[in-house]
């Protein structure tokens, strides 16, 4: 029987893969770097790869395995996204159910709040099986000052051949009027997931 060596996941053309090793974030700092002589614009340039590190350390200590993410300008405005798969463990001597689980995830990062419209259920993914997912409206602070609302998928896949691990892919946006567009995107980029063997071989739950 194969077991799963990692993890494939299809995102639009359009969008971008983040590094979440910072390797080509270093790299593109030092080509940065090196095209001025300006004090200033080298201070910037330092400031704002400082932010991106924070960022993507961030990000890996929330256990972030794959990020990537669109800005895109259509005629009628602004479209932003991003897609990103996580990896949960349960404590050893801790049974954590997928429907606790479910609900930790739908719950709001803003006083720890149940949005009002989360939705746990769960579907049926070709390459994976059957799966738990929750949807709804997150508020999540940006800033000490600022927070945003952001429509959010959470969908969570048993690593197969383990009984406390587990990936969650999550996908989010800002743009609330498009909520139905929305999900409809994320359940396609989900629905590419699968766990494949170290030969490419897709290996189901």
């Amino acid at each position: 029987m194969r077991t799963a060596e990692r993890f494939l996941v299809n995102v639009p053309a359009s969008w971008t893969e983040a590094d979440l090793t910072g390797e080509a974030l270093a790299r593109t700092r030092r080509e940065a770097l090196a095209a001025t002589d300006d004090p200033r614009a080298k201070a910037a340039v330092n400031d704002m790869f400082r932010q991106g590190r924070e960022i993507s350390r961030a990000a890996r200590k929330h256990g972030a395995l794959y990020a990537a993410g669109t800005a895109t300008q259509y005629e009628d405005g602004l479209f932003l996204a991003y897609a990103m798969v996580f990896a949960v463990s349960t404590p050893e001597g801790m049974e954590l159910t997928l429907p606790l689980l479910s609900r930790q995830l739908g719950l709001s990062t803003v006083k720890h709040k149940v949005p009002a419209d989360r939705v746990v259920s769960a579907v049926t993914l070709e390459n994976v099986g059957r799966v738990a997912r929750v949807t709804g409206t997150e508020e999540t602070p940006l800033t000490a000052d600022v927070k945003a609302k952001l429509l959010t998928m959470h969908t969570i896949m048993p690593v197969p051949g383990t009984t406390r691990e587990y990936l969650v892919v999550t996908c989010a946006s800002p743009n609330l009027p498009l909520k139905e567009e929305a999900y409809d995107l994320f359940d396609a980029i989900t629905g590419t997931f699968r766990f494949v063997s170290a030969d490419g071989t897709v290996v189901p739950l």
